[in-house]
């Protein structure tokens, strides 16, 4: 090897290990936030993202633990700040602060922290991070509200913090429109804090490799993510796919269009035709859109690509405002994941199309937030006379599609990610008790890869008193997850009292003093036709339940 060949080799191995350990820092940060973050949605389900930024903005390196929803909208709403705060004028110190829906994550319970990370007195890059807090104000994590201005406190691109000291004005504003203003803090100061811990590892890391600029380093990222991303798209067959996706809606069911459109190394996702926006806070704004859109495209065509504004550029977007994916200032959008989360399975019906035999059956779609309270000020004061006054979050979680070759995963929250919430924590934080929490049998589509399987959960209090549920997420009631290539439907979702009647909508009801609430979570749809499924496979669903006998005879044709 010449000289000069052995000099490049060498410099590519050094741009290598820089870029891994730029992917180190942020994974640090991440980790900072969910071991100091106060709300259990983020602590325990890990519901947050982390990111590092370009002096431009541009997002260069994610953590690995977070959302998709997260990190994706987080890609672009780094550079809305600058609208406000021009670069030249922030101050070491100094941490910003919004969250806008349509500027941010979706809606209003993520807030979005940015802070300028400083080399002496240079400005070299920004960090990132959000995660979802229990409350804001304004109705709580319902659907019910017809405008955002009920949905809470919308903070726009403010200074949270100027060189190193607290905006404390800004934060009672915060916690004064809070009905948890302990925890709300303490999940601000805690993506403070994260975004600190990576600024310091990233200066560590060019006084380390004696960097005087992040410049050279992300343009290298960049570059190879679209280059890679590109090559994948360059693999595929050139075209258009269509499909359409019922939806349960609010106040009435849904469609949501989306048209695939593969062309010189470009791919476009369109939806427009989908229903106008819902009156009730489901819709999903453009930056949530193009997130999760983006990442059902990505995770088929280019896993291996790392995640950034490179490879995401690669993917355009076509939304009709005032639509279902493209609401309108101030539609209503709280729960925006009912419809968000479910664009994943919408690009992979277009997908399918295009790859047959290769894209994985439908899932569950938006993960079910078990939002919690004691039920005062929602019913005659005497019947919470004695009770405690709570609000506590919880994760229920359906299946995921069958696979190509595999089962779909029990229990997994896809698109989103998100984990799930001990049951322990929330006994311990509440007087409510979860009475059953178990697979529910026949739930999974049935396939050659069969859909996977969803859970039954029922909770009850331990006071003699009411308890109320938010059902703003709970969706697939309706319209089930769809199977693939001959595989059949996962089951549909059901919300009840254990006393037998359905909750009849996405508002909030109250479970009345000695009742229970019921919930069965949707399962996955199966992939290819369930005959060809291996006989040992089915008898070993049998004796673990989650195949009954009776559905292996239905659906199987199974003799035993």
């Amino acid at each position: 090897m010449s000289r000069t060949a052995s000099r490049d080799a060498l410099a590519a191995i050094r741009t290598q290990v820089m870029w891994n350990r730029l992917i180190a820092v942020v994974e640090e940060q991440a980790q900072s936030l969910l071991r100091t973050a106060f709300g259990t949605i983020t602590r325990e389900a890990g519901d947050l993202s982390a990111g590092v930024y370009d002096v431009n903005g541009n997002m260069i390196a994610q953590a690995m633990t977070g959302t998709p929803g997260h990190v994706n909208t987080m890609a672009t709403a780094v550079a809305h700040f600058f609208k406000h705060y021009p670069q030249s004028t922030m101050k070491p110190g100094d941490v910003f602060i919004t969250n806008d829906p349509w500027l941010g994550t979706g809606h209003l319970f993520d807030y979005v922290m940015m802070t300028p990370v400083f080399l002496g007195k240079k400005l070299v890059a920004f960090f990132a991070s959000t995660c979802h807090v229990i409350d804001v104000g304004g109705v709580g994590m319902t659907a019910k509200a017809n405008s955002s201005f009920e949905e809470g406190t919308l903070i726009p691109h403010l200074k949270v913090r100027k060189e190193g000291r607290l905006n404390e004005e800004l934060l009672s504003v915060i916690l004064a429109n809070s009905r948890s203003p302990v925890e709300v803090r303490g999940d601000i100061l805690s993506l403070v804090s994260a975004n600190d811990t990576g600024a310091r590892r990233l200066v560590d890391m060019m006084k380390e490799f004696s960097l005087t600029s992040l410049d050279a380093l992300a343009k290298h990222i960049l570059r190879q993510s679209e280059k890679g991303a590109r090559e994948a798209i360059k693999a595929l067959p050139e075209g258009e796919w269509s499909y359409e996706m019922p939806l349960d809606g609010y106040e009435r069911e849904l469609t949501l269009k989306s048209k695939l459109i593969i062309k010189g190394g470009k791919i476009t996702v369109d939806f427009s035709g989908s229903s106008p926006a819902s009156l009730f806070g489901i819709n999903s704004p453009r930056t949530y859109t193009h997130a999760y859109a983006v990442f059902g495209l990505k995770a088929v065509i280019a896993p291996h690509v790392p995640n950034n504004i490179g490879s995401l550029s690669c993917f355009d977007l076509v939304t009709e405002p005032g639509t279902i994916v493209d609401p309108i200032r101030p539609s209503p959008v709280t729960a925006r994941h009912v419809i968000g989360q479910m664009l994943a399975d919408s690009v992979f019906g277009c997908l399918a199309q295009a790859l047959p035999g290769t894209v994985q059956a439908e899932s569950a779609g938006p993960i079910w937030i078990l939002s919690l309270y004691s039920a005062h000020g929602r019913v005659p004061p005497e019947q919470t006379a004695k009770a405690k006054n709570f609000a506590v979050i919880n994760m229920g979680l359906g299946g995921i599609g069958g696979r190509p070759g595999k089962d779909g995963l029990a229990t997994t929250a896809f698109p989103s990610g998100v984990g799930t919430i001990p049951i322990e924590v929330t006994e311990t934080q509440c007087p409510l008790y979860f009475r059953r929490k178990h697979y529910l049998a026949d739930s999974g589509g049935a396939g050659q890869w069969r859909g996977g399987v969803s859970q039954r959960i029922e909770i009850a209090n331990t006071e003699d008193a009411p308890f109320a549920i938010s059902a703003a997420t709970f969706d697939r009631v309706i319209h089930p997850a769809q199977g693939r290539e001959g595989g059949q439907p996962g089951c549909v979702g059901l919300a009840a009292r254990g006393s037998g009647s359905k909750l009849p909508d996405k508002g909030i009801h109250i479970i009345e003093a000695g009742d229970s609430l019921v919930l069965e979570l949707p399962g996955g749809g199966g992939f290819g036709r369930p005959d060809r499924r291996d006989r040992a496979a089915l008898e070993a669903d049998i004796a673990a339940g989650l195949v009954t006998v009776e559905a292996a005879r239905r659906d199987y044709g199974h003799e035993g």
